[in-house]
């Protein structure tokens, strides 16, 4: 099955009519995403299954200084929503005019005239239109009459607490993305097209990769234990680095540079995604580049032990 995105402004096709829709941002499609998700399936096991979510997510949109944020953007999170059965990725454009649209709109114009979907699944704190005045119980009396059914989804929880996008975030920042990891249920990847850089790299031996993080949350600086999905399918361990390169570069923007393992092909301008699996250490300037070879060449023995111990 291919997911199918669909902007949800425009005509949807028939055969996605009807379907149970989850509703939310869903960005990082955790645990406690799919937990939403499964609801949705388990109220109406034979309608199409679809997710209604938002681009931009509304937090870029009221705040635009905010530095970026995402886990998932929108091609990540359509891959993460098809790996739990999802058919149907319904887009809602998140611009002026639909933040000043009542609450009323969201479900009589949206979810009901253009989307027709036929039941509905939500987080207890979902809320939408203008100034966010509709809320879940709002939301059921409208379904109701318009005969459209509702389940809510219970938030998901471990033994630190609820399972949510802003406490992965907070691990990545901390840099523990094992346990950020634990709570998406994968491993979190920043994809992107692969972007020219000064291919200094290569003088010391270690090609790299790099990408931009672009709207992507911006986890520890540092070196980090990766794997790599390349444009063909296959699958590379490597080494990475996000951060500013001091002992190579005066930048202000961080970037991330991976060393593929056993590989010598040409990335540029084709998109990857690498995947953090440990934080091995800080980012760090050192004296002179053949003190940073010699730290590379203990990083990347470091990387390929535990890839390797992880199974991977």
């Amino acid at each position: 099955m291919t997911i199918q995105i669909i902007d949800a402004d425009c005509l949807v096709p028939a055969e996605a009519r009807g379907a149970t829709v989850a509703l939310g941002n869903f960005d990082g499609v955790h645990l406690g995403h799919a937990s939403v998700v499964q609801t949705a399936h388990a109220a109406r096991p034979g309608a199409p299954l679809g997710v209604v979510t938002f681009e931009p997510h509304p937090r870029e949109f009221f705040r635009p200084g905010d530095a970026p944020f995402r886990l998932t953007l929108l091609t990540e999170k359509a891959a993460a929503l098809e790996a739990l059965h999802v058919q149907y990725l319904f887009v809602q454009r998140f611009d002026h005019n639909f933040s000043q649209q009542p609450a009323e709109h969201f479900v009589n114009r949206i979810l009901h005239e253009r989307i027709g979907a036929s039941h509905l699944v939500c987080g207890p704190d979902f809320a939408f239109g203008h100034r966010r005045g509709g809320n879940v119980p709002y939301l059921a009396a409208r379904a109701e009459s318009l005969g459209i059914g509702l389940s809510p989804a219970q938030i998901l929880s471990d033994a630190e607490g609820p399972i949510s996008s802003t406490r992965i975030r907070r691990l990545l920042q901390d840099g523990y993305p094992e346990r950020a990891n634990a709570l998406l249920g994968r491993a979190w990847a920043i994809r992107a097209e692969v972007a020219h850089g000064e291919k200094r790299g290569r003088t010391i031996g270690f090609p790299t990769a790099n990408l931009p993080l672009g709207r992507h949350l911006e986890p520890a600086r540092g070196v980090y234990a990766v794997t790599v999905s390349l444009p063909n399918g296959e699958t590379r361990r490597g080494v990475a680095n996000i951060g500013l390169r001091p002992t190579v570069a005066e930048t202000v923007e961080s970037r991330l540079e991976v060393n593929i393992f056993d590989f010598d092909g040409d990335l540029y301008g084709q998109e990857i995604g690498v995947s953090l699996h440990s934080f091995l250490r800080a980012e760090q300037k050192f004296p002179s580049f053949d003190a940073l070879r010699q730290q590379i060449l203990t990083d990347a023995a470091n990387a390929a032990s535990l890839l390797g111990g992880l199974g991977l």
